[in-house]
């Protein structure tokens, strides 16, 4: 398998990570088990997760499948989400961090997190604060790496400036949301990522289900996520995502390839992502995904595929600069 660096780490990662979301959720124990054992088939090393997913559980059932070879692994987790129904139990403040992370750590059985993510931007507790406690953290050596998860490029850089200024530990990696019908991250995320050499790992790459091949512009979903979840209806309401994914279909359909590994393979074939996040309900529903790990991508499909689908304006409204050499 050809692993790729962390941003600048020094760390190799999977070119797959494998995100545990379902565990303890829409996956029981067994079958967590079994998509875990599918993807150490595969080689990949890369195993994101959080204290909200399933309360907690999701890391009880990824901490006792890693015993016994947890330093093979590269493994991740997010706090910031309240678990509890106490007023404190939330956020980025530094009492929040401490707590959650020592509780993760709990859940996990192990002594470290690889890569500790901030799961959202606190509104409330100053990023200065924030990034004091998770320096705590790293001289404590219960986090080895820092991440922001769900953050803007402004966020992440002013995060960088702080740490710079003090002699902290940066953010080392970045987790946004990528995929064929969300491209936001090309104006400022991930250009900021390849300038600062941030690793990049981005999640949904299938648009929420909108990728998998089930959707039609006239086909439109009676039940799953992008009917029973608010956030997914609204993030996918538009007309243009369902006009995407039938022509995205269409194309993976005339190379012989299944849409849900198409689609895993245009995000990993960003040069500025590290590796997309992957995941799934059951071993079977994973298996697409993991096959994006055989796909060759070239620039000229790649720009195929990219077509179908709207470009994200430039960080500025010089529209001119993108097709000119004009300073002025």
């Amino acid at each position: 398998m050809d692993y790729r660096w962390l941003g600048q780490t020094g760390v190799q990662v999977s070119p797959l990570c494998f995100g545990t979301m379902s565990f303890g959720g829409d996956a029981d124990a067994e079958e967590s088990a079994r998509m875990y054992a599918a993807c150490r088939d595969r080689g990949i090393n890369f195993f994101d997760c959080a204290d909200a997913y399933s309360k907690g559980r999701a890391e009880e059932i990824l901490g006792k499948l890693i015993k016994g070879h947890r330093d093979e692994l590269i493994v991740t987790s997010k706090c910031f989400n309240a678990r509890s129904g106490d007023v404190n139990d939330q956020g980025g403040n530094r009492r929040h961090i401490a707590q959650a992370v020592d509780a993760s750590l709990k859940r996990l059985g192990t002594d470290r997190l690889d890569v500790l993510f901030m799961h959202r931007w606190d509104p409330v507790t100053p990023l200065e604060d924030t990034l004091r406690g998770l320096e705590r953290l790293v001289s404590d050596g219960k986090v080895l790496y820092l991440g922001a998860s769900n953050y803007s490029a402004w966020q992440v850089a002013k995060g960088l400036g702080i740490a710079e200024r003090h002699n902290w530990p940066r953010f080392d990696v970045i987790q946004p949301m990528y995929s064929l019908v969300k491209r936001q991250v090309e104006s400022e995320i991930l250009p900021l990522a390849e300038a600062e050499n941030i690793g990049v790992i981005t999640y949904s790459p299938l648009g929420g289900g909108l990728l998998s091949g089930k959707y039609k512009s006239s086909t439109r979903p009676n039940e799953g996520r992008l009917v029973s979840n608010r956030t997914y209806a609204r993030r996918y309401s538009e007309d243009w995502v369902f006009d995407t994914a039938e022509q995205f279909t269409e194309l993976a359909a005339a190379r012989g390839v299944h849409p849900v590994t198409l689609a895993v393979a245009w995000v990993a074939a960003n040069e500025a992502v590290t590796c997309p996040i992957i995941g799934a309900r059951n071993v079977e529903q994973l298996q697409p995904s993991l096959d994006a790990l055989e796909i060759d991508m070239p620039g000229e499909l790649r720009d195929d595929i990219s077509a179908l689908s709207r470009r994200p304006p430039p960080a500025t409204d010089r529209l001119e600069s993108q097709v000119t050499d004009d300073p002025r």
